[in-house]
């Protein structure tokens, strides 16, 4: 028999109390865990809580790292007396434990086009030899069988003058430090521009040229109804293979202001290449304070170890990595992983984060709906 049966967890709370009525929801579950009854909650108490909040929807506890255990503990005990008290746990009530049991999830396909799938930058011609086709499939049963938030679709958006095609390389200085020059760099080398500054540049086949058939999603793909289309790398010096920002973090996309409109906490990120513009756009998301998950299945790249490497940043920065078929469970709230609850922890330290915005959001619109609710018909 677990240890946990019979125990209160947040998610047993009755939903319509958890909805209309927050507090009663918070002082039960408050209640609960004070095992002592001294009203304040303990490391040990606290420890209780996350085995509640951290398990899957088979009611698989995952184990949580004591000093884990204890930073987050922290995050909490403002006054560091080395409890929580009521007033302590609203904060961790609202900004943590109901983010984890009810995320906002937003589903980010990246960069599924012809030219990287069939056309001028195949990515099966690369090292790796990996069809991009494949992700298709699975990205389109995500959309069908997963009620995600939002979902997002970006695009590469080249000029034809852009930096990083290498039939444009004589149209700009290179840096004399930079290893190859215009006569002898080849696809898929890098270079360095002169500038200024200098900047280094990985040369490519000319692909998704704006308006071209190469820029187009392939035909196969779901696009939701609500779906929105994102664009970067419009800017004909700069590369962007993350969707929230270029290379050189001179400007930013739309994606920044959506996600904090929809008050987002989790990123669902899948699409080409894995180790290019997959994989930057993961980092970004966890760089903004994004509760991040990479989608394995739905994934697709250029360079074996490039894609090794991308995963182990991801997982280094409190991301995590799963298969499609484990989305859905995640999204729903029932599959509740430690080390985005970690993630959100670290980031609720800081008031300035892309998340912790957004919690301010999220917590103004459910009190706006809620007056709205409590206001008598006419």
């Amino acid at each position: 028999m677990s240890s946990d049966e019979g125990m209160p967890q947040p998610t047993d709370l009755p939903d319509e109390d958890f909805m209309t009525n927050p507090s009663l929801a918070m002082d039960a579950c408050f209640t609960a865990f004070d095992k002592d009854g001294d009203d304040r909650l303990s490391l040990n108490e606290f420890t209780l809580i996350c085995r509640a909040l951290f398990r899957n929807d088979k009611g698989h506890i995952y184990v949580v790292p004591s000093d884990r255990l204890e930073q987050m503990f922290a995050v909490f005990d403002k006054n560091e007396d080395g409890y929580i008290d009521r007033e302590e746990f609203q904060f961790c009530w609202n900004q943590w434990i109901k983010t984890i049991v009810r995320p906002i999830s937003a589903f980010l396909i990246v960069d599924v086009q012809n030219d990287f799938i069939s056309g001028s930058l195949n990515i099966s011609n690369c090292s790796a030899q990996q069809n991009g086709l494949e992700v298709i499939e699975p990205i389109n049963k995500l959309l069908d069988t997963v009620d995600f938030d939002a979902a997002f679709y970006s695009l590469d958006w080249h000029p034809s003058d852009h930096v990083s095609f290498i039939d444009n390389i004589k149209q700009r200085p290179i840096h004399p430090t930079s290893p190859l020059n215009a006569d002898n760099a080849q696809v898929y080398d890098t270079v360095i521009f002169a500038g200024p500054p200098p900047m280094k540049q990985r040369l490519w086949p000319r692909h998704c040229v704006q308006d071209s058939w190469g820029s187009e999603l392939h035909k196969d793909l779901k696009v939701v109804e609500h779906g929105v289309k994102v664009y970067k790398g419009t800017n004909p010096e700069v590369d962007s293979y993350s969707v929230f920002w270029d290379n050189k973090k001179l400007s930013d996309t739309t994606l920044c202001g959506q996600l904090r409109l929809k008050g987002s906490t989790d990123i669902y990120v899948c699409g080409l290449a894995y180790d290019v513009c997959v994989g930057a756009t993961a980092i970004d998301a966890l760089s903004a304070g994004y509760r991040t998950i990479l989608i394995d299945d739905c994934c697709r790249g250029v360079d074996l170890n490039d894609i090794e490497s991308t995963k182990q940043t991801v997982i280094s920065s409190n991301g995590v990595i799963v298969s499609s078929r484990e989305v859905k469970a995640m999204v729903e709230g029932r599959d509740r992983r430690p080390e985005l609850g970690y993630k959100l922890a670290m980031e609720l330290k800081n008031s300035e984060s892309d998340l912790s915005k957004n919690n301010a959001c999220r917590r103004q619109s459910q009190q706006q709906a809620q007056q709205q609710q409590q206001q008598p018909s006419q």
